[in-house]
This record gives C-alpha cells, sequence and structure tokens, in this order.
C-alpha cells in the first residue's frame, strides 16, 4: 500500500440505518407522556377525555394489528396516532399560553381548544373505525370456522345423522 492510497482513500460512509419499527412497548410508552402532558400543562377535561377515549381504543386495537397486516394502512395510522398526530396535537395545544388558547380565535371562530377538540375528534372516530375492521376479522373468522364445522358435521341431505330419537 503506497502513501498515494493512503492518503487518496475516501472514508466510507456509514450504511444507512432504518429503524425498527415501534413495539407494542413503544406506543404504549408514547401514550403514557402524551398522558403525562396533559396532566403537566392542566389540560381542561373535555381535552383529558378524548384523549383517554382515544388511548383505550388503540389499546383494545394493538393485540389485533397483527390481524390487520403489518404493512397495512390501518397499522400504520394506529401506530402513528399514537406515537405522533397525538403527541403532536396536544403538544402543540399545551405550548399556548392557556387563556390565549381557550378564548382567542384563531381559525374562523374556532380557538384553539376548539380546533384541538376537532383533530381528538377525527382522531377517536378514525381509531373506532380501525379496531371495528379488526374485530371483524376476527368475527369473519368465527363465521368461516362455523362453516367450515356445518359443512363437515353438520346434517347432510337425504342421511339422518342421529343416534336416535329419546324416548
Amino acid at each position: 500500500m503506497g502513501i498515494r492510497s493512503w492518503f487518496g482513500r475516501r472514508k466510507e460512509e456509514p450504511a444507512h440505518v432504518v429503524p425498527s419499527p415501534p413495539t407494542e412497548q413503544d406506543i404504549l410508552a408514547s401514550l403514557n407522556r402524551v398522558n403525562a402532558m396533559l396532566v403537566e400543562g392542566n389540560a381542561p377535561p373535555v381535552v383529558t377525555s378524548r384523549v383517554r377515549r382515544i388511548a383505550r381504543t388503540i389499546n383494545d386495537t394493538l393485540p389485533r394489528l397483527r390481524h390487520l397486516g403489518a404493512g397495512s394502512a390501518d397499522s400504520y395510522s394506529v401506530v402513528a396516532t399514537a406515537t405522533d398526530y397525538l403527541p403532536e396535537a396536544v403538544g402543540g395545544y399545551l405550548r399556548l399560553p392557556r387563556d390565549w388558547a381557550d378564548t382567542r380565535p384563531i381559525d374562523g371562530y374556532k380557538t384553539s381548544l376548539m380546533v384541538l377538540v376537532d383533530q381528538l375528534e377525527l382522531l377517536a372516530s378514525t381509531m373506532d373505525k380501525i379496531l371495528d375492521a379488526a374485530n371483524r376479522a376476527d368475527a369473519q373468522a368465527l363465521v368461516a370456522h362455523g362453516m367450515f364445522l356445518q359443512a363437515k358435521f353438520g346434517p347432510s341431505t337425504g342421511t339422518d345423522m342421529t343416534l336416535g330419537s329419546p324416548t
């Protein structure tokens, strides 16, 4: 190895590292941080109740995410709501002075509080729809299993499968 190759060598650039997707524990930790933000920021009950409803729905959905598919849009929406959309909405509101945020119109006639409540309602209804979709997948599996059992063990046409009539 000559001196020219020594000085002419480029630094190897680090490989692009793709972060791993958030785990269930990461999602729950993010929801806990949002709850702590609400307490520290003395958020009004109208905000706290909506955030807790969203968090409950996300908690109920987490065990069913695998039924939605790892890369599905619904699965992504649940994770993004818990780790990004919800913390950003709540944080943006809590960074404002409370009296100003709750009384000063910023979007037409809506105050920051009203804008946040609208955002939380949208997130809540979206999380409800996703939970319903995940539950429907389980319900459809139950129906399919019932159809299988009926086809396998149900009475067939022309054949009496009863053991006898009670006397």
